[in-house]
């Protein structure tokens, strides 16, 4: 199956004034539309068949801006109730909420920059393809299709990280101080018109032939994520629950898709293009064509590299040890180990040693040392307090949760790039998994656990379960609709989809953002306020409006 790959031949859309408002000119370090242009290519190229799916490509490759990315994983991971701080000193305060967290911040304003662009880019497509010869009309409708699609899904990672933003729906050709905040109801309005629009004349299969491009699958999971987000919103309307479950069942009943048998499967690595995924981000092993890069290998890791017995390599990774996860995360979210797979499918809790010798120990005290042959067991996380002398029995050390700190936990498997050219690479080159149908199953069975429909929610839950446990422990995992509670709701969203860049947004969406962090997340809860359900609106864009701040407002609190 060929793969659909952006390349930084694309990067022409630099030249071609494609750059949005003044306010939304800003430039990432890693923005793959503005490296190394290899060529002047002129304003009217976009008008050609080529031109026009080169700019479709441009546009996808913004989305490399969110998608395993620290901006991405700092604006979804950070801050919440299941993750606080590593020993990490960078953007901390991302995680706590501390006045540094400011309109300055410049993760926001590289999001805010490279979405206004990849919108504009969609602007262009969606105009100039009526021009445009040398095509078939069901690929020109497909790539306008593709377009509305990217758009809807910027306006709508937009909505809910700020609310109201500039609802910019035609070709800026040049940078203008004219804009405007529009309202929430509007950008839902249009990120809803741009889906339906975009859904008939998408691929009407899971996978594209082209490996990466949106299909009808990819925008109906989207648009049913925008009406259950949209369902406790300012513009919530009583329908929208039952027009997510029309959209969720719709991508599981009609498109072939299945969930792997086994959990671990589903990230293991050379297994990204499986039959549960339903659209991915596109990265690539060449540095010409990747641009940052997917990061997201370095972010979970623990500190091993210094540890006995061990030294950084590919497999484990470059341990950033950015995002340590919670103890409600380890002893609430993942209590139920006996009959569910998903702890230790999830986490790592075996380190090989890759420098063998004789050592001292370092956290692991019931021993006075330790001896390795390469590839002895050189540290073990059993998830709970081994006995001392239990421990002092093994050959390696073991880390025991009340051993636990800011440079060593557990950390997560699902990311791990052993592919990259050496230890120290942050450009990773492993496909980002957006959409799959597990989070499918979940969202649908959110959708109708508000509704009311506690049966069915049960046995939508239920498909997830009943694939999560241990072999022969199937009916202990399987629950009944008046199992569920608010709770279960929260909790298995993250056995399933932990760090995959989606809590943030569900605290926000069901709305106890504050109150869950200020439970369960103890550096952020003495700091976190009501306004931190918003971000704020990066302050070049507002200095560089009309009227500064009276024409463009920043979000209150900030």
């Amino acid at each position: 199956m060929k793969s659909f790959k952006l390349f930084k031949k694309i990067s022409f859309l630099a030249n071609l004034g494609l750059i949005g408002t003044l306010g939304l000119g800003l430039q990432s370090c890693n923005d793959l539309l503005t490296e190394n242009v290899v060529s002047r290519i002129g304003n009217d190229y976009i008008n050609t068949a080529k031109g026009l799916n080169d700019a479709t490509s441009a546009a996808y490759s913004t989305m490399r801006s969110w998608y395993g990315t620290e901006r991405g994983m700092n604006l979804t991971i950070f801050g919440t109730d299941t993750y606080t701080n590593g020993a990490d000193g960078s953007w901390k305060f991302m995680n706590t909420y501390t006045t540094d967290f400011d309109t300055r911040n410049g993760l926001l304003a590289e999001v805010w920059g490279d979405f206004y662009q990849g919108i504009n880019t969609c602007n262009a497509i969606i105009e100039r393809s009526v021009a445009v010869t040398g095509l078939t009309e069901s690929v020109k409708k497909q790539r306008i299709a593709e377009a509305k699609f990217i758009r809807a899904h910027h306006y709508f990672i937009f909505t809910q990280l700020f609310g109201g933003v500039d609802l910019r729906l035609t070709e800026t050709l040049a940078p203008t101080k004219v804009v405007k905040r529009s309202t929430v109801a509007e950008q839902y309005a249009q990120i809803i018109k741009d889906l339906n629009e975009a859904i008939p004349d998408l691929e009407n299969k899971s996978r594209s032939a082209e490996y990466g491009r949106a299909t009808r699958a990819a925008a109906e999971h989207l648009l049913g994520r925008v009406y259950l987000t949209k369902a406790t919103s300012t513009a919530k309307a009583s329908d929208d629950y039952a027009k997510a479950i029309v959209n969720f069942k719709n991508v599981i009943a009609n498109y072939g898709l299945t969930l792997l048998p086994n959990f671990a499967d589903v990230h293991k690595q050379g297994n990204e293009m499986n039959n549960e995924v339903i659209w991915s981000i596109q990265y690539t092993r060449d540095p010409l064509t990747n641009a940052g890069g997917n990061n997201a290998h370095v972010f979970f890791g623990m500190e091993y590299d210094v540890l006995p017995g061990m030294q950084r390599d590919t497999e484990n990774g470059r341990p950033f040890k950015r995002y340590k996860p919670t103890n409600y995360t380890l002893d609430v979210v993942f209590n139920n180990r006996e009959n569910d797979s998903r702890y230790k499918k999830t986490f790592k809790d075996t380190y090989l040693s890759n420098k063998p010798g004789t050592y001292n120990t370092s956290f692991d005290l019931t021993k006075k040392s330790v001896t390795f042959a390469l590839g002895d067991t050189a540290i073990f996380l059993p998830g709970y307090e081994m006995s001392e002398a239990e421990r002092a029995k093994k050959k390696y050390q073991v880390l025991v949760p009340s051993r636990y700190d800011e440079r060593i936990f557990p950390a997560i498997n699902k990311h791990f790039d052993g592919g990259r050219v050496d230890r120290t690479q942050f450009e990773g080159g492993r496909d980002f998994i957006a959409f799959r149908l597990a989070d499918t199953y979940l969202m649908l069975a959110e959708a109708q656990y508000f509704s009311g429909l506690k049966a069915d929610a049960a046995a939508n839950y239920n498909m997830i379960r009943r694939r999560a446990a241990w072999p022969g422990k199937e009916n202990e995992m399987m629950v009944k609709a008046d199992d569920l509670t608010l709770d279960f709701v929260m909790e298995e969203r993250e056995r399933e989809l932990l760090g995959e860049q989606s809590r943030w947004l569900d605290l926000a969406r069901w709305g106890n953002l504050i109150d869950r962090v200020k439970k369960f997340n103890p550096q952020a809860a003495p700091f976190i306020k009501a306004h931190h359900v918003l971000r704020p609106i990066p302050q070049l864009q507002i200095d560089r409006a009309d009227g500064t701040s009276t024409g463009f407002p920043q979000n209150g609190g900030y």
